[in-house]
């Protein structure tokens, strides 16, 4: 079936849920919230300074994953990798995106198929509010044109320049709803517009995206939360608070709409923390290879379902949610389309607690830089020619670590999470497996010098270079 007919056949599909109720469609409601550069560490369940009761109240109630992996170490191929359960490299979108014109024509594709199309083509209603950046403005990248029956947010990072208004503006669907809105209002404006329609009657399962811009700069907490953390957590813990809180609100409403045993919540970072913010016990952030760019926090709720206090060392994937929704949600997987994701339910539940993935691989764009399984991950030398835009210089950030690396690290992540110690020479059977799956990979989904054979072109000139 060519993909553009496939795509009209996932998004097309009719109500046929009108009558549609809990006790007679087990079939659970499904909220995904997205938190943007928080840090593994930023969570009181994590060990975290500041506490986030809301958010250790959803944990302690489900699933905490403390080996949770993003594909990408910043939120453009993060995303694409969410919304299609494929690294990015494979779905067409390794770089991050600016409103520029060489980003003119690059967006997620029109042909990848979303975790929203999955949901719709079996009658969910599907609502995104918050940050987008696939590519707003680019024909068939928009959240409509990928699944969504209603989107309102900005549909990009907050920018205070003169000149990028547009940053600046609220939409809702296509159409521009406040212009030049104040950042500190809109965690407060997604929130309630999440709550009200939570609050709706419903006549369908619904699928809500919401992914705010808690942690990500400016940091910019609303008045009602400036202090809120004391001295010891200061603007940055004060944000992180007010994100608590809006979790609060939101499983408030699901709990006086009478939905929470039928409704599957998903909490997770979409990386690793930039400037501010912690990634401990890992080392590195946002824009680097190390576990602290990739290793987020990551709660799923599910009350009936997924067993309250579940702590798990499991490698899962941000790739895994789309398998894991269409599962639960009753959709067939998209035929010819290889997913990176695997269907975790088992992970969550209990009833096979083991990793479904034998390796994950770290793109750094278009470079892959390391590979792991379960126990051992291996570094792979590289330069700042290497390096996409993002990470080709510290800029006084101390995260930005092993931007440049001079020979191959083989480290035990078992023992030494902080990635210190190279135990190569040790263990040269370990490395020599984890370079050919490496390789194998870059054979199929590409790399600097090498076009894979599934492998979506992005379509960009350039590629590791910002303009």
């Amino acid at each position: 079936m060519p993909s553009s007919l496939l795509r009209i056949v996932l998004t097309s599909a009719p109500v046929f849920l009108a009558g549609w109720v809990s006790a007679a469609d087990p079939r659970p409601n499904i909220i995904l919230i997205l938190a943007d550069d928080l840090g593994y560490g930023d969570i009181g369940c994590y060990d975290a300074q500041v506490k986030t009761p809301q958010i250790d109240t959803l944990a302690a109630g489900g699933f905490r994953s403390t080996d949770c992996l993003v594909a990408a170490n910043v939120c453009g191929p993060s995303r694409a990798a969410l919304m299609t359960g494929r690294y990015p490299m494979r779905a067409g979108h390794p770089i991050s995106r600016h409103p520029t014109k060489k980003y003119a024509k690059y967006g997620i594709a029109s042909e990848e198929i979303t975790m929203a199309e999955q949901l719709k083509s079996v009658g969910y209603h599907t609502k995104m509010v918050g940050k987008w950046h696939l590519g707003f403005h680019v024909d068939g990248s928009h959240p409509l044109d990928a699944g969504f029956d209603e989107y309102l947010g900005l549909h990009g990072n907050f920018i205070g320049t003169k000149g990028r208004e547009d940053e600046r503006t609220i939409y809702r669907n296509r159409e521009p709803e406040v212009v030049d809105i104040d950042f500190e209002k809109v965690t407060q404006l997604y929130t309630d517009e999440v709550t009200q329609f939570i609050q709706q009657k419903h006549s369908q399962p619904f699928f809500i995206y919401l992914a705010h811009h808690i942690a990500h700069t400016p940091i910019a907490p609303s008045a009602a939360f400036k202090g809120a953390s004391g001295k010891k957590g200061g603007k940055y813990g004060d944000f992180v608070l007010e994100l608590d809180h809006s979790v609060g609100r939101i499983m408030d409403a699901v709990r006086k709409a009478g939905i929470e045993q039928n409704t599957l919540v998903v909490f997770l970072s979409d990386n690793g923390p930039a400037k501010n913010g912690t990634a401990k016990p890992f080392r590195g952030g946002k824009y680097v290879t190390m576990e602290g760019g990739h290793r987020v926090p990551a709660i799923f709720s599910w009350p009936g379902k997924i067993p309250a206090g579940r702590v798990s060392d499991a490698m899962i994937t941000s790739m895994d949610l789309l398998p894991l929704f269409s599962h639960v949600a009753g959709a067939a997987l998209p035929e010819k389309v290889t997913l990176d994701g695997k269907n975790i339910l088992g992970v969550l539940n209990g009833e096979s607690p083991q990793s479904p993935h034998d390796y994950f691989f770290y793109y750094n764009g278009l470079n892959l830089q390391a590979v792991r399984n379960e126990k051992w991950k291996l570094h792979f030398p590289r330069s700042s020619a290497d390096q996409p835009y993002w990470a080709k210089k510290a800029g006084g950030n101390p995260k930005k670590i092993l931007t440049t690396l001079k020979k191959t690290l083989l480290i035990n992540l078992r023992t030494d999470v902080a990635e210190k110690l190279n135990i190569f020479d040790a263990r040269p059977e370990v490395a020599d497996e984890l370079s050919k799956a490496a390789d194998a990979m870059r054979q199929e989904i590409g790399g600097l010098q090498v076009v894979g054979s599934d492998q979506r072109p992005h379509g960009l000139p350039r590629a590791q270079d910002k303009d």
